[in-house]
């Protein structure tokens, strides 16, 4: 059986944890805590003692410099960090958002203190794919083409500013997850206008 936390022990095992945001369930298993109340109020005075940060409802924080792409993907579970957050990191959109784009089960926009979140919906057997998904310290993030594939799996039409910056083979590799007949005539039509570009820059 588990050994119960002292006292003060139970915010010292929120602190050393390498996680930077704590759901109650999270704090729960930490502590080896069976009621769900009892934790409730304990993490409230932790917040109310300045020793912990409300980051979001029922999610907590270490400090005010916490891991937003931890909590975005918190917030609602499954997801993952995709669409112009990644596209834009990695070269392939060159405008700048400032929300934080998420993949998930439902369609939302939501805030937490400053940062917006943007939930896109994606179907539950793609979203449960973990191909083209890379698993960091705290949350998971889609490969750029994942995330331009999620992009075009959502979006009817989209502009992308530099489709050489993807890798094609792990595109069509990434591809046959989505099912769908429509995605895979729109990413074809992207290559070929790539190509295309290619070329012309060869001439």
């Amino acid at each position: 059986m588990d050994k119960i936390p002292t006292k003060g022990e139970y915010l010292e095992i929120l602190l050393r944890s390498s996680q930077t945001i704590f759901s109650t369930k999270d704090a729960t298993l930490l502590w080896n805590e069976n009621d769900n109340s009892v934790v409730t109020d304990r993490l409230k005075k932790y917040v109310k003692a300045g020793k912990l940060f409300r980051a979001y409802r029922g999610l907590y924080a270490k400090d005010h410099k916490f891991d937003p792409f931890e909590l975005a993907t918190r917030i609602y579970t499954p997801s993952y960090i995709s669409f112009e957050t990644v596209l834009t990191r990695e070269g392939v959109n060159f405008q700048y958002y400032g929300n934080i784009f998420v993949a998930s089960y439902i369609n939302r926009e939501v805030s937490a203190g400053e940062q917006k979140i943007t939930f896109v919906r994606t179907k539950d057997y793609v979203l449960s794919n973990t191909t083209g998904v890379e698993h960091m310290d705290g949350y998971a993030i889609a490969t750029r083409e994942r995330a331009f594939l999620d992009r075009v799996y959502v979006s009817k039409d989209y502009h992308f500013d530099n489709l050489a910056n993807l890798n094609w083979d792990k595109v069509f590799e990434i591809l046959p997850i989505y099912h769908n007949k429509r995605l895979e005539k729109k990413v074809k039509e992207y290559f070929k206008s790539y190509q295309n570009s290619q070329s012309n820059k060869v001439i």
